[in-house]
């Protein structure tokens, strides 16, 4: 059975975007060689994307367009994709398939899957699968700014969800990127 792991880039105050929707200015403070490679790795070891609506909004428009040639271009272009929509039912995207049933369609996903299925920013999403108790692993890259204000990328009012540490590193540039396992049960 594969992983569903989240993974996304967030504010030491707990910001996923700024005030305003895809404000990510905040990444260039952690972007660097390591954050670089492991994209790279992504490319290689992960089975699936998902994504709910706006966050594959934004990545479509960016990697179906965007001028670099690089490996992870390639792989956001090459992976299959699943995207968690009520409002879109299709997509023009390579390899991409929407679902208005994500819950189930990742439980039967994972049963069957060989490589971690990775869930990229979608924060509405994550509360989701997480509630769904379908979320093994939690992947973070705090970014050593205060933001003040923006988008949360937990949301308020949710059950308690325990965690357990499995690895950290810290970038260059500062910032910290800490591996979680979802202690569901």
């Amino acid at each position: 059975m594969a992983k569903l792991c989240i993974w996304n880039l967030v504010t030491l105050d707990g910001y996923f975007e700024g005030a305003e929707k895809w404000n990510l200015e905040f990444h260039g403070r952690a972007w660097g060689p390591e954050l670089d490679a492991l994209s790279k790795t992504f490319g290689t070891t992960t089975e699936m994307l998902v994504f709910g609506r706006i966050t594959y909004e934004g990545m479509k428009a960016y990697w179906t367009t965007a001028d670099e040639d690089s490996v992870v271009k390639d792989f956001m272009n090459g992976l299959p994709k699943l995207v968690a929509s009520r409002t879109i039912t299709e997509s023009d995207w390579n390899n991409t398939t929407v679902t208005a049933e994500i819950v189930e369609d990742l439980r039967r996903l994972k049963q069957t899957a060989t490589k971690p299925i990775r869930v990229f920013g979608s924060a509405e999403l994550c509360d989701t699968l997480l509630k769904a108790g379908l979320v093994d692993e939690i992947m973070l890259c705090i970014v050593p700014v205060l933001l003040g204000k923006g988008t949360p990328f937990f949301k308020p009012g949710r059950d308690k969800t325990a965690l357990k540490l499995a690895t950290t590193s810290t970038t260059a540039a500062g910032a910290t990127i800490l591996t979680y396992e979802v202690e569901n049960g």
